[in-house]
């Protein structure tokens, strides 16, 4: 019996109480999550996370910015201010595997949360903290956002033209990034427990993740013995092609992504036999990848003769089937359209309850062995009932009560 049959995910009967909000944060627990973990939102019983209401369109309905970052969540509301709902998330630590937040500086601590207090109550639990900067930085105490991280961590000085300005990457490195990385240290930390029996504290900054995600910038930087530049679409090494070329009929995302490894010359020959213009292959100075991109601006000229003539579609077929390594150039609604992703669950149907039925990224990373299937985020406190029934053992008179005092 596998476990998509079986109902027993990877991570079935981890308990994470999740105080996450916006992306950094919530990224960890939604990754949990998809892994089969029981994740419990704590929010605000007045308005909830403030990632709800971020960018919504409607006064009625979650933003979507919130649904896509709080997927396979359960949520209850717990008014932290208070005592006795400082006392009940006290009780749901006692029960929960893995705590989550990421706050600004010296809120966690103020809520008398902290990781010494949490540990307190629970040994065994581990702590998953975001913050924009490490412990010791001279900028520990300030407030980041993804392209706070993606500026200090020096993704945008890598990132344009070479003669151009920084720019911030379309994707948020920055704050999903970091994120993922919390996570494969909450996963560690979870089989380390198996032989320790203790938990422990999993800390990450936003702008020691990017300097991760810039290794290879730094292997250019000693090479030069100087700060990497900005290359635009080439990779920071040097090398050609390296770059997007214009296709039919000439849209604005219109254009396929071509590369040859520097490591041999396969790729460069068998581009050239694929546009026609073997006799690149026999031109001297375009011998080796370090003189190829001593040319690469004739080069590519003669690639874009070739790959205007067809559609980013057509090019990567042709260029693919050849064993040259290419990309179209992909939009968003091309790809959620795309009947395969669809299948493969990359983009996943959800229904709902006020948004109704709607397609969402899912989960990239396939088990043999694992399989959630990707629901919808929670309406503000729709799991209240059942979490503080399941967990803590309340009536529903006990829940009614604390409705009334504004506990929850």
């Amino acid at each position: 019996m596998t476990a998509a049959n079986s109902g027993k995910p990877a991570l079935a009967g981890i308990k994470v109480v999740d105080l996450t909000q916006f992306e950094a944060g919530t990224s960890i627990t939604e990754t949990l999550a998809w892994l089969g973990a029981e994740v419990i939102k704590v929010e605000n019983p007045k308005g909830g996370e403030q990632g709800r209401n971020a960018s919504s369109e409607r006064k009625d309905a979650d933003s979507y910015y919130f649904m896509l970052l709080n997927a396979n969540k359960k949520s209850i509301t717990l008014n932290l201010k208070s005592e006795r709902g400082k006392e009940i998330l006290r009780d749901l630590i006692r029960k929960g595997d893995i705590f989550a937040e990421n706050f600004a500086p010296g809120v966690i601590e103020k809520l008398g949360f902290s990781y010494e207090e949490v540990a307190k109550i629970n040994p065994r639990i581990i702590y998953a903290t975001v913050k924009g900067f490490g412990k010791g930085s001279p900028f520990e105490k300030n407030l980041a956002f993804d392209m706070i991280a993606q500026a200090a961590g020096g993704v945008m000085s890598i990132t344009g033209e070479a003669d151009g300005r920084p720019i911030k990457p379309g994707v948020t490195l920055g704050d999903t990034g970091t994120g993922l990385h919390a996570a494969i240290g909450v996963l560690a930390a979870l089989y380390q427990r198996t032989a320790t029996g203790r938990g422990q504290k999993i800390e990450v900054a936003m702008q020691d993740a990017m300097v991760n995600y810039c290794r290879i910038a730094y292997s250019r930087q000693l090479l030069t013995n100087k700060a990497c530049e900005r290359n635009g679409n080439s990779v920071v090494l040097g090398n050609a092609p390296c770059e997007v070329f214009k296709c039919a009929p000439g849209g604005h995302n219109d254009y396929v992504f071509i590369y040859t490894s520097r490591a041999t010359n396969s790729h460069w020959e068998r581009l050239c036999e694929v546009i026609g213009r073997e006799d690149m292959k026999a031109d001297a100075r375009l011998a080796t990848p370090p003189m190829r991109a001593d040319h690469a601006d004739e080069i590519n000229r003669e690639i874009e003769k070739w790959t205007s003539r067809f559609t980013k579609q057509e090019a990567m077929e042709k260029l693919g089937a050849s064993g040259v390594p290419c990309g179209a150039v992909m939009d968003t609604k091309e790809l959620s359209d795309d009947p395969s992703m669809r299948e493969r669950e990359i983009f996943a149907e959800i229904d709902h309850p006020v948004r109704g039925k709607l397609w969402i990224p899912g989960w990239p990373v396939k088990m043999s062995e694992s399989y959630v299937k990707v629901t919808a985020s929670p309406v503000l406190g729709a799991d209240n009932a059942d979490v503080y029934s399941e967990w803590l053992g309340y009536s529903k008179n006990d829940i009614e009560a604390l409705k009334k005092e504004g506990v929850v």
